[in-house]
């Protein structure tokens, strides 16, 4: 089977309409699928609720489609590198559900795998457990947090076969796996495709079977989201 198509755009253009949950890989600005966003972007799709562990920053990554308006709530972890984020939320045009990064990953993770919802102690006793169903066991409380599917997701990775199969590189792996789960539809953006069988079986990060269309930036922008340079000495 061949899952490649021949741009994002391509991908993106008959799955993605308005009020559409998306789960979007990235660890800041590592490990996002630029193109996929760039041509997410393109389509003017609206009220969109973005699953991510950040939200990009100002003009690079979700950040470009807060610019725009496309998304009326995000689901996020950390999200302090984006002004127009703040902006948005202050004067309460963007819907946000902060959650704790081990949660966040295992909503994913557990909604991929049909579990509908799961134990954790992460959140007691604060605002996050407000509202939430409670249990003890063997003497500690958790809090029941539901699982997270999206109708979309888009992912990063390094390469892939014709079959979707998905090999990440270092940390940009991050979140990228557990998006790919929980996605209803997943396209995957890879810096290189190679016929189906050539890779090894024990270096597959991801099956093909969590990946609907993949699609080829062989070239994608990798920006450093904070840099520190040693102090010149007198």
């Amino acid at each position: 089977m061949n899952k490649v198509y021949s741009s994002a755009a391509d991908a993106l253009q008959d799955i993605v309409k308005d009020h559409q949950t998306i789960a979007v890989g990235g660890f800041g600005l590592c490990g996002i699928p630029v193109a996929l966003i760039n041509a997410l972007k393109d389509t003017q799709v609206k009220h969109l609720t973005c699953v991510s562990n950040n939200a990009g920053v100002d003009d690079f990554g979700l950040g470009l489609l807060l610019q725009t308006r496309q998304i009326k709530k995000m689901i996020s972890s950390y999200v302090g590198e984006n002004k127009e984020f703040e902006r948005q939320y202050l004067n309460g045009e963007l819907e946000v559900e902060l959650t704790p990064q081990g949660t966040l990953a295992e909503k994913l993770r557990a909604g991929g795998s049909g579990i509908p919802a799961f134990y954790t102690q992460t959140g007691v006793g604060t605002l996050i457990a407000e509202g939430k169903e409670q249990r003890e066991f063997d003497g500690k409380t958790y809090i029941l947090e539901p699982s997270l599917t999206a109708d979309i997701a888009l992912v990063k990775a390094y390469k892939a076969d014709k079959a979707g199969n998905l090999i990440f590189r270092k940390t940009a792996r991050n979140f990228n796996p557990e998006c790919a789960m929980a996605g209803k539809i997943t396209v995957a953006e890879v810096e290189e495709i190679v016929e189906t069988g050539t890779l090894d079986p024990d270096d597959i990060h991801l099956a093909g079977i969590f990946v609907n269309r993949v699609v080829l930036n062989a070239t994608p922008e990798k920006r450093i989201e904070q840099k520190t340079l040693k102090a010149q000495e007198a």
